[in-house]
């Protein structure tokens, strides 16, 4: 059997700031750190990061006040920040600046009077926290079907945005949609999804040209790594999001001559070592790179940080 390993595959510069953030946080602070909402969403890197000394909460009265807090690279609302101020907590914000560049683009339309649309998920934090920017004139809409049940009151002075994790094509039908509703709504000046998701996707779609089964190495509530098993049924491949190497079901793989292995953007390279591991003990395989693009993007760390040095992963 043949393993094809897309790459760029695992973590992305805002996932690795976040993860080091966390880190050298508990180096300087020590333990515990209060982290709001899983740093990333994977268990693998959640679990690593508590057995650490960092805790995490969902909600910022369960951190005692005057603590240590990190909002995680999904972002949050303006109320979470003004909750931590009135309970005088030391934020340490690790969102994703990618993510930080959609809170900025949808600061300045509503301050410039503009209504706005957010394409995305309902219920994802990377969404709640965005939706929070801003007090009102914000719809969300994830599906054409959404586009056209929508109701706005000014056509004239209209926007979107986007949620950064999303399927790049799912993104362009609903964008022509907006626009053929909308004809003058405005987007944004660069596409918000992000590079690294859609470099990962670009790889899925590679892998597809030469696989017969793709497995995503993923958490269950990882968007993007959701996104790229639905690309992989998209180009006709059967394609599985597991956590882990114990997750993969074997009748997935009878009679596959290849197999192609992705991973989302919060999966650190151990599971695919895993992965690999697994399928080379179950049938014999070799494996093969399949580069589409080599990523060298960094994200600088918050400066009370930059002098301590992060852990090797």
């Amino acid at each position: 059997m043949k393993i094809y390993l897309a790459n760029p595959r695992g973590f992305c510069a805002g996932v690795d700031r976040a993860i080091d953030i966390v880190d050298l946080s508990l180096k300087k602070y020590g333990a515990p750190i209060y982290v709001r909402h899983e740093i990333v969403h994977s268990r693998h890197v959640v679990n690593s990061l508590r057995q650490k000394g960092a805790v995490f909460v969902e909600e910022l009265s369960e951190v005692p006040e005057g603590s240590v807090v990190i909002f995680s690279a999904h972002g949050v609302a303006k109320s979470v920040w003004e909750e931590a101020r009135q309970r005088r907590l030391h934020v340490i914000d690790a969102t994703c600046p990618l993510v930080i560049k959609v809170h900025n683009e949808v600061n300045r339309d509503y301050t410039q009077g503009y209504e706005l649309i957010l394409i995305g998920h309902a219920g994802h934090p990377e969404v709640i926290g965005t939706l929070g920017q801003i007090p009102d004139k914000f719809h969300l809409v994830s599906s054409v079907e959404d586009v056209e049940k929508l109701h706005v009151d000014n056509t004239l002075n209209l926007s979107y945005v986007t949620q950064t994790t999303l399927s790049v094509d799912e993104c362009r039908d609903i964008v022509g949609a907006l626009h053929q509703r909308f004809p003058n709504i405005k987007g944004p000046h660069q596409e918000d999804i992000c590079y690294a998701t859609q470099n990962r996707q670009n790889a899925v779609k590679e892998l597809s040209r030469l696989v017969d089964v793709i497995l995503v190495i993923g958490s269950p509530n990882s968007s993007n790594s959701n996104r790229l098993r639905e690309l992989g049924e998209q180009c006709g491949i059967p394609s599985y999001l597991i956590d882990s190497a114990n997750d993969i079901n074997p009748a997935w793989l009878k009679g596959a001559r290849a197999v192609g292995i992705a991973a989302g953007a919060s999966a650190p390279e151990v599971l695919v070592t895993e992965v690999v591991a697994s399928l080379k003990a179950a049938e014999p395989s070799d494996v093969e790179e399949l580069t589409v693009i080599e990523e060298d993007v960094e994200f600088l760390l918050p400066k009370e940080l930059v002098q301590i040095e992060p852990a090797v992963r």
